[in-house]
């Protein structure tokens, strides 16, 4: 709240004394005032100086003090100045009269200096508050707005963190929100190692099973399935109806993704191969066949506006789905780039030069047997 030496009081009267001792009092406690002589120059003056109260005579020439007030409180940019009517009429029909226009106290002349002081000092606090009230409700506001707009950034964000989890680990999912994401996904060329993953004898099983058997035997391949590529840091760029296209390598590079490729792939196998025991005793014929190759390949955002996902797009993606298409239930089968990258580690055996389709020249293929790590 303000000072009693920050507010500025205009006295209004067309009796030069009443102004001298009414100013005269009010400058006694440290009040700062101004003045005007009937009620036009009392509006030039609220227009000018924008007083914090006013002690406004009724009965004066040209305006008098009721027109002042109605004047006043008719304006949008002065309704809000607490007026006092001082008069020497108490009639209760001016009075009201009074009210009616929007004054919001009475002074009866002859006044009690100390009374006139006290209904000064109490307006001026109630309008103090009043003003405070606004700049509390204004700050709100801004605060209400800055909340929205950060409420609507964090919605914004987790919207794009989900969208992320749905291809990445956890722990990429965390580097890409840490740093610039655009750079990170933006159009770039690296070598990566694709893993193409296919249920066998799928789509016999689909057109015998009832529908709920169909999504439940997925649901359970991917809840096997997704916590391990996750651990190895894999991207899944896509579900392939039975199967999945994984690679690593990116967006997190990864100097040996060939070799966690593999292992990766051997702990899917015998992860599902004990899921297989399941399904074989409920009567389902199915085993799962897996493919890898290594290349470079174009990464980036693909898509449209309300649905973008992150790809890798070339010749060593088509690769490796026609490698797992050779790949019989429970086989891992290595392009011969995959091979000569891991071949120190893994046993492996010949799978024989195959023929591709969509591939000009036949290529050697190599199965995966066993991690050497002992």
């Amino acid at each position: 709240m303000k000072n009693t030496t920050d507010h500025l009081i205009l006295v209004v009267d067309d009796i030069p004394d009443n102004v001298t001792m009414l100013t005269a009092h009010l400058r006694t406690r440290g009040y700062q005032t101004t003045s005007a002589n009937d009620g036009i120059e009392a509006i030039e003056v609220v227009d000018k100086e924008k007083p914090d109260l006013i002690l406004l005579d009724i009965n004066m020439p040209r305006m008098n003090g009721l027109e002042v007030c109605e004047k006043l409180k008719g304006d949008p940019e002065t309704e809000s100045i607490p007026i006092i009517l001082v008069t020497a009429n108490s009639n209760v029909d001016d009075i009201v009269r009074g009210f009616e226009v929007g004054a919001d106290d009475y002074l009866i002349k002859p006044y009690n200096y100390l009374e006139m002081l006290a209904r000064v000092r109490s307006m001026l606090r109630i309008c103090d508050t009043q003003r405070e009230l606004v700049k509390v409700n204004q700050t709100l506001d801004e605060l209400n707005q800055t909340l929205e707009k950060k409420v609507s950034e964090q919605v914004h964000e987790l919207e794009r963190v989900n969208r992320l989890r749905r291809f990445f680990s956890p722990q990429i999912v965390n580097t890409i929100t840490s740093e610039n994401s655009e750079q990170i996904l933006g159009e770039h060329r690296r070598e990566i190692t694709v893993v193409f993953l296919d249920l066998r004898n799928f789509t016999s099983f689909s057109e015998k099973a009832e529908p709920h058997e169909v999504i439940a035997t997925i649901r359970d391949l991917h809840k096997v399935v997704g916590p391990i590529i996750f651990r190895y840091r894999g991207t899944l760029e896509r579900f392939t109806g039975d199967g999945l296209m994984v690679f690593l390598g990116d967006p997190e590079p990864m100097e040996d993704h060939p070799s966690q490729s593999v292992k990766m792939c051997i702990e899917i196998r015998d992860k599902v191969e004990i899921l297989r025991s399941s399904w074989a005793e409920k009567g389902y014929d199915l085993a799962l066949g897996i493919g890898v190759a290594t290349g470079e390949a174009s990464l980036g955002t693909i898509g449209f506006e309300g649905r973008l996902d992150y790809a890798a797009i070339g010749v060593v993606t088509n690769l490796s789905c026609r490698i797992c298409s050779k790949a019989g239930g429970g086989q891992i089968l290595l392009s011969n780039a995959t091979y000569e990258k891991v071949k120190d580690e893994f046993t492996t055996v010949p799978f024989g030069e195959i023929e591709l389709k969509g591939f000009s020249k036949s290529h050697p293929l190599f199965e995966v047997i066993s991690s050497n790590e002992k």
